[in-house]
């Protein structure tokens, strides 16, 4: 399991980003950590595409840089780096836990998520979906939870394993949670061969936030392109000014140049209609 804690000034740099004081690690806090990153971090493609073209050794964006780029150049991630950075900061707050891989369908070991310990409770704590809500496992049964935007379902399936259900959503099994502990050396591995050639989101960008309390995304792979407003099931489609990475990133809080620079290596995969 991973010991990685922040520099107490990092920690502190991150909490004022986040809005939220921490004086011990307890449940309530935990709730207000998570809204916080999913109102203000977004999931986002554009900074690993951007960093896997100007390293020429793949080298991904541990905690310290994750963190950096997301106070002041308005960046996220995907779920192996996302959920690393939030839980090393979960490890300098004073919370137990670890880190685990899990499937997707078919998608063998393609997804992460945390598992953090309260008061002899398991905790699911995933901002690589994100999920956003805090939800209990328990192998006793299945466990109901409901955030803002959809309802949660954990649903025991053998030995350390839970369906991670979501409703209403296209897509109404999340994932399957392997709740086993995962080492440090072990996720740290499989971060690194996330931008290797196998490595995924690599060639399209996407973007998801929680903007003003609602669900937006952007998704180069769907055209014509559009913003994308959730609500409940239903989706709302925004039209998209001519220069659309500029518009991408001002929607989003993204730097501009970053995004410019994701689209101009990723656009040719979609040419115009």
């Amino acid at each position: 399991m991973s010991t990685t804690k922040l520099d107490e000034q990092l920690a502190a740099e991150v909490l004022t980003f986040l809005d939220v004081k921490v004086t011990s690690p307890t449940l309530p806090t935990l709730e207000k950590l998570l809204v916080a990153y999913y109102c203000t971090v977004p999931w986002e493609s554009v900074f690993r595409i951007v960093r896997r073209a100007e390293t020429a050794v793949p080298t991904p964006r541990w905690p310290n840089i994750f963190w950096q780029e997301a106070m002041f150049q308005g960046s996220g991630g995907t779920c192996l780096e996302s959920n690393y950075a939030f839980f090393v900061l979960l490890q300098t707050l004073g919370y137990e836990g670890y880190l685990t891989i899990n499937n997707m369908g078919d998608s063998i070991g393609c997804h992460t998520a945390i598992v953090i310990m309260l008061d002899r409770q398991k905790w699911l704590v995933d901002v690589g979906l994100p999920l956003y809500a805090l939800l209990p496992i328990s192998s006793r049964g299945v466990m109901h939870r409901s955030s803002p935007f959809l309802h949660y379902t954990v649903r025991p399936d053998g030995r350390s394993r839970y369906q991670i259900e979501q409703r209403p959503h296209p897509k109404p099994v999340a994932f399957t949670l392997i709740d086993e502990p995962v080492d440090d050396a072990t996720y740290r591995a499989a971060t690194k061969a996330d931008y290797g050639e196998n490595g995924l989101f690599l060639d399209f960008v996407i973007v998801n936030k929680i903007i003003n309390n609602e669900p937006w995304r952007f998704n180069m792979a769907e055209r014509p392109w559009r913003l994308n407003r959730f609500d409940w099931g239903q989706r709302y489609d925004t039209e998209l000014p001519d220069d659309v990475p500029t518009a991408v990133a001002q929607h989003f809080g993204l730097d501009t140049a970053v995004v410019q620079h994701a689209f101009n290596l990723t656009r040719h995969n979609y040419p115009n209609d």
